[in-house]
């Protein structure tokens, strides 16, 4: 957890793991998936340590005593096993809820080993181990309740569910205490440590968090109802939780998001969010090395959040602004300035600086409002003289965007944070806009000298553009499809362009004459970029492979081939001792 690495893959039956649950001496992990089988994982050599039969119905909701010994399953047939863990069978058989289980907890008392179950009609149960029997049916709820927890007395219980109420029991009653509406389907609720809960200035010290369907944790007394606090929302974050655990020792939530992140908040600290685990990123669209050292990856996949990769240990930030799939991205010459387009039509500017506190690392500073579609390319004019960005859109428009205003933020991108404060990031002007293509516009890039660009479009061309006046200097005329990428030398007056027709183009930027073609990729072209100060050219395809090309003889002199789908994009290091790829197997 210090570290956030992946330590190892637990590889099941291949069936959909449905819950788990890990012993309190942090010995084992105990998982169930849909084949109805449990399975011990030794969690030091992360091995199978055994595998049983769970009865014959989906096991929802599992959890496990404070001894290690026993673990308990709520079925979708609304029956409640318990198992002796290490000899592997069923101690106990409970009937008697009329629904599928939510929810099981142990009483954390030793002296009388009870376990509280709930199911998807609100019923709450308690049984008694010793007895084998049910000693009382608590009835409040009207939906499923998703969350059982007990305060630091044990004579409290927290229940929580997707009715938008949290109830407060006595344990020794088995009465309702109180009900505290919430107002939002609650996935996750329990009870903080009271020398955690301190800060929050309730009346006992005995504070209970929720989170659910708004995506953010709240924080109510426990003793009088009262909401204490209420997280602000990340800005444009659709997310919401699916389930928040309490870590008492590191003094952290940990919120499970529905687009399968880990993001960890300080109860100490205002619940301000210290570090964050990314989940699954589906295809990954766009990537960019960023920094002076090259050391972190920008990441464009199919989310709304930008993601940005520390390549060391592959820690990850995520930043939210855009409220729509991300599906481009160009870094400035600084290294600390991103550009993002989206198929909210908008794009976005990012300064970051990894080196800041967690919660400013990322900062958008500015957004570009203007476009009809979404925006599918973007490059912003390097160094700091000249301060602007084109982007092209699939409303087939160029817009060159003035950057002017941002100039204290290029020069000093370390302190955008404290610049911009908790002001609303700056709306961008446009300097022009011409209709550029009669189709979509893929690509866009600014030649070295900021005096042309270059745009590629699904209408089969390319074409090269005047950066002062926006007219238009040449058609780069010969493909047979559209054109997905355009990259410009760095050392000549020369342009390359990638197509859907499986061929690679070189053009001269004097006479917009094709000068060479190279073939040998089985499908569509994605992505091209040059390397060694020109002298080479390296390319990635709809056919999984990366070719590094020869410019002088055309000759294919390297093919790798370590993806299995398409590869949509390719980021190098400017000392290109490394690059990156991308692409649909994420």
């Amino acid at each position: 957890m210090a570290s956030g690495q992946k330590l190892a893959d637990l590889k099941g039956d291949t069936e959909l793991i449905t819950t788990f649950a890990v012993k309190p001496d942090g010995s084992h992990l105990v998982s169930a998936s849909r084949s109805m089988q449990l399975v011990v994982w030794d969690l030091r050599t992360f091995k199978i340590e055994r595998t049983f039969k769970a009865r014959d119905s989906h096991i929802l909701a599992m959890d496990i005593d404070a001894t290690s010994t026993l673990v308990a399953t709520g079925l979708a047939d609304g029956t409640v096993n318990v198992w002796d863990i290490d000899r592997g069978y069923c101690t106990h058989n409970f009937k008697g809820h009329g629904a599928m289980i939510t929810s099981v907890r142990f009483h954390p008392g030793t002296e009388n080993l009870c376990l509280v179950s709930a199911s998807g009609d609100g019923d709450i149960r308690v049984w008694d181990l010793k007895q084998r029997k049910c000693t009382s049916v608590l009835k409040s709820h009207v939906s499923a309740v998703r969350a059982i927890d007990f305060d630091e007395s044990s004579e409290t219980m927290v229940t929580a569910g997707r009715d938008s109420v949290i109830n407060v029991w006595n344990w020794t009653r088995k009465s309702l205490i109180r009900t505290i509406p919430v107002y939002e389907s609650i996935e996750a609720a329990g009870v903080l440590r009271i020398d955690a809960a301190a800060v929050f200035n309730s009346q006992k010290g005995r504070v209970v968090y929720s989170g659910g369907e708004k995506g953010i944790v709240r924080l109510w007394d426990l003793d009088s109802g009262e909401e204490l606090f209420t997280q602000a929302k990340d800005r444009n974050a659709k997310h919401t939780f699916v389930d928040v655990m309490y870590l008492p020792q590191s003094g952290n939530l940990c919120a499970v998001t529905n687009d399968q992140n880990l993001l960890f908040y300080s109860v100490t600290a205002q619940l301000k969010r210290v570090r964050q685990i990314v989940g699954y990123n589906e295809e990954i669209i766009d990537l960019a090395y960023i920094g002076n050292e090259h050391k972190h990856l920008a990441v464009a996949t199919n989310t709304e959040q930008l993601r940005i990769y520390n390549t060391d240990n592959l820690n990850c930030e995520l930043a939210y602004g855009h409220k729509d799939i991300i599906l481009t991205l160009d870094v400035h010459s600084s290294g600390a300035i991103v550009a993002t387009g989206s198929k909210d039509n908008t794009v976005c500017i990012w300064a970051i600086n990894m080196k800041a506190p967690v919660n400013h690392r990322v900062t958008c500073v500015a957004v570009a409002v203007g476009h009809t579609k979404a925006v599918g390319a973007v490059a912003m004019a390097q160094g700091s003289d000249a301060l602007f960005m084109v982007t092209g859109s699939e409303d087939r428009t160029v817009k060159v965007w003035d950057l002017e205003p941002l100039r204290a933020i290029f020069e000093d991108p370390s302190h955008a944070a404290t610049l911009v404060g908790d002001a609303e990031p700056i709306r961008l002007h446009t300097r022009y806009t011409f209709q550029a293509h009669e189709k979509d516009i893929n690509s866009v890039r600014i030649a070295p000298g900021n005096k042309i660009f270059v745009t590629g479009s699904q209408d089969r061309t390319a074409k090269v553009w005047d950066v002062e006046t926006g007219q238009p200097l040449g058609t780069l005329q010969g493909h047979r499809r559209g054109v997905w990428n355009v990259a410009i030398s760095p050392a000549d007056r020369v342009a390359a362009t990638a197509s859907s027709d499986r061929m690679i183009k070189l053009w001269s930027l004097s006479d917009f004459e094709c000068l060479k073609t190279f073939e040998g990729h089985t499908s569509s072209v994605l992505c091209i970029e040059f390397v060694a100060g020109g002298l080479q050219l390296l390319s990635t395809g709809s056919d999984g492979l990366i070719k590094l090309w020869n410019i002088k003889d055309g000759e294919c002199v390297l093919t790798l081939d370590k993806h299995e789908g398409k590869i949509w994009t390719l980021a190098k290091q400017q000392s290109e001792e490394f690059m990156a790829t991308g692409g649909t197997d994420s």
